[in-house]
C-alpha cells in the first residue's frame, strides 16, 4: 500500500509540473516517458533556461542593429567653470612660466571676487610622505602675517593676556557643548591629557595642540604673540604637495614676496636628507577662486 501510494504521489507531482511549464518544455517531458518527478523538473528547468537565452540573444542583435548615437566630447575643466573665472584665466597665458613676482601681481589681477581673497602657494615636492624621514612640516611666523583673525584659546590653569578664550574650565565647557569659539588651541604640557577625551572633535579640524606646531609649550605668552601675528603650519598631503595661504590680494606684491621667501626657506630648509636632487618639482600660486598660475621653480 506504502509503494503504490509513493506512486500515485510521485505522478502527480509529475503532472503539476508538466502543467506548469511552458509548452515547449511540455514536449520534452511528453517525450520522456516515465521518469520520476525530480527528472521531469530538471528538463522543464533546462528548457525554460535555454528559451532565456535565446531571448537574450535576439534583444542583443536587435541594440546591435540600431544606429549608434554619437556621444559629445566632455567639455574641460575651463569650459565648465563659470564666466567670471573664464574670463579672469584668459589673462594667464597657457604653457608660460612665470617669475614669482610676475605670478604674484597677476594673481591679484585675475581675483574674480569681490571679497578679499587668500593667495595660495601650492608646491608639488619630490618626496613620499609614507616614508617617515620624508613628511615634511613645519611652522613659521609669515613676516607680513595672514591678513586674518585669528581667534586664539590657551588650554591653562591661569588666565592669559592676549587669549580671546582661556582657562581649562572655560574651554572644557566649550568642548562639552561640541563648540569650538577659536582658530588655534594652545596648552601647556601639564594639561594635554585632559584634552585626550576631546582628540575626535579636535583631531579632524587640525586643532589639537602638538609641539611640532609650537601649540604645546610653557611659553604661553610668546605663543599667543606668535599666533596672532601670523603663525602658520603646512604639511605636505598623500600626494606630496604642500598648500599654503601666503596672505591676501590687498597686501600687495612685496608683502606678499616676503611671505612666499619665507616659505619656501622654510620648505628647503626641511629637504630629507634621502632626497638627492629634484626636491621641488613644480610651484603653483593661485586666489581662493583664481586660475592657477605655474611659477618657476628656480626662479624661487
Amino acid at each position: 500500500m506504502a509503494k503504490a501510494d509513493n506512486t500515485a504521489k510521485e505522478a502527480a507531482e509529475a503532472t503539476m509540473i508538466v502543467e506548469a511549464a511552458p509548452e515547449s518544455a511540455k514536449e520534452v517531458v511528453a517525450k520522456a516517458g516515465k521518469r520520476s518527478a525530480k527528472s521531469l523538473k530538471e528538463a522543464a528547468d533546462k528548457q525554460a533556461k535555454e528559451e532565456r537565452k535565446a531571448h537574450t540573444a535576439e534583444v542583443e542583435a536587435d541594440e546591435a542593429d540600431k544606429p549608434k548615437q554619437a556621444s559629445k566630447p566632455a567639455r574641460s575643466r575651463l569650459e565648465r567653470s563659470g564666466k567670471k573665472f573664464r574670463e579672469a584665466s584668459k589673462a594667464v597665458e597657457a604653457g608660460k612660466v612665470y617669475t614669482p613676482a610676475e605670478a604674484l601681481e597677476l594673481a591679484a589681477k585675475t581675483s574674480p571676487v569681490k571679497f578679499d581673497a587668500t593667495v595660495e602657494l601650492h608646491v608639488n615636492l619630490n618626496v613620499d610622505p609614507k616614508v617617515a624621514d620624508q613628511n615634511v612640516r613645519d611652522n613659521l611666523v609669515l613676516p607680513a602675517g595672514t591678513g586674518k583673525q585669528v581667534r586664539v584659546a590657551v588650554f591653562s590653569d591661569d588666565k592669559t593676556d592676549g587669549a580671546d578664550i582661556s582657562g581649562v574650565e572655560a574651554i572644557t565647557k566649550e568642548l562639552e557643548k561640541g563648540s569650538l569659539p577659536f582658530d588655534i588651541l594652545i596648552a601647556t604640557p601639564a594639561n594635554m591629557a585632559k584634552l585626550g577625551k576631546y582628540a575626535r572633535l579636535l583631531g579632524p579640524r587640525g586643532l589639537m595642540p602638538n609641539p611640532k606646531s609650537g601649540t604645546v609649550t610653557n611659553d604661553i605668552a610668546k605663543a599667543v604673540a606668535e599666533a596672532k601675528a601670523g603663525r602658520v603650519e603646512y604639511r605636505v598631503d598623500s600626494t606630496g604637495i604642500v598648500h599654503l595661504g601666503i596672505g591676501k590680494v590687498s597686501f600687495g606684491r612685496d608683502k606678499l614676496m616676503e611671505n612666499l621667501q619665507a616659505v619656501v626657506t622654510s620648505i628647503k630648509s626641511n629637504k630629507p636628507a634621502s632626497v638627492k636632487s629634484g626636491y621641488i618639482k613644480a610651484v603653483h600660486i593661485a586666489t581662493t577662486m583664481g586660475p592657477s598660475i605655474t611659477v618657476s621653480p628656480n626662479e624661487l
